[in-house]
């Protein structure tokens, strides 16, 4: 899918954490829109893509200056105390896009020239390994959330066609990994997957965050609801996997693999 790109000069670049990122001084996306267009993105519902022309996922918007925007924002923040981000609330900062215009990359090297007390980078893409450079500059300071919702490819094309294979995001966090990058996977939303998900990640990571529409949608599920998405296990004759106990079932899996203290649940797992 081709999406428009579209290039804006915003006076801001760093806003305020709240709701279900309020464990975060700043969000801060370097894009506005998302060519992956995920299915259940609950950002579909959001007054960002509600309110503008053109299906979720076939537009973008490129940030100007947001590198020097950021610099001068990062230094306030600074200077009033703590400053934890998160990095991308609202769009993937590693989309397609990100290849040829580095917007994100610029907003890295800005952070480690002035680094946050941290910075969490929540992304699909394996493009993130690009920046290991950067990201081994930050530290502790810095997690690598990679979102690897199910482990079947067959599931991923049918809920996210347009999203990174999975077996590229094992590969991307093998590296990271080998980098000493910190790093998590991201089961989220949690969408149905085989027996053997967490003996593949074992190997990769040792810390695993588990969240659903119902949790991590900020409205109980209700975004996710409008937008049709339980028509999607119907079509693969799924149903026992939408809802808010589906989640359950991944836990226990993780449990049999994993220590307890390694698995998060929803927000807390993406707490600084």
């Amino acid at each position: 899918m081709k999406s428009e790109l579209f290039y804006k000069n915003p006076k801001t670049i760093l806003n305020k954490g709240t709701g279900f990122l309020s464990g975060y001084t700043h969000s801060l996306n370097p894009y506005t829109g998302c060519s992956f267009g995920c299915s259940y993105c609950y950002v579909r519902q959001m007054p960002v893509s509600l309110f503008r022309e053109g299906e979720w996922g076939n537009w973008i918007d490129v940030k100007n200056g947001a590198a020097a925007l950021l610099g001068k924002e990062l230094r306030r923040a600074k200077a009033k105390g703590k400053v934890t981000i998160f990095m991308s609330s609202s769009t993937d900062p590693y989309q397609p896009v990100e290849h040829k215009e580095k917007v994100t990359r610029s907003l890295l090297e800005v952070m480690v020239d002035a680094p946050p007390d941290f910075l969490l980078v929540q992304t699909r893409s394996p493009l993130v390994s690009r920046d290991i450079d950067l990201l081994q500059h930050l530290k502790d300071r810095v997690r690598v959330s990679i979102t690897i919702e199910t482990d079947s490819e067959t599931i991923r094309k049918h809920f996210t066609p347009e999203a990174p294979p999975i077996q590229a995001r094992f590969k991307a966090l093998q590296k990271l990994a080998e980098a000493g990058i910190p790093t998590q996977v991201a089961i989220a939303p949690v969408l149905p997957s085989g027996e053997y998900f967490p003996d593949k990640l074992k190997p990769l990571v040792n810390r695993i965050c588990i969240d659903d529409y119902f949790m991590g949608d900020g409205s109980g599920g209700k975004r996710t609801k409008k937008l049709g998405i339980e028509k999607k296990y119907t079509e693969l004759n799924l149903e026992e996997w939408y809802g808010p106990e589906a989640y359950k079932k991944v836990y226990e899996r993780f449990l049999g693999i994993f220590p307890k203290k390694q698995i998060y649940v929803s927000q807390s797992g993406f707490e600084p």
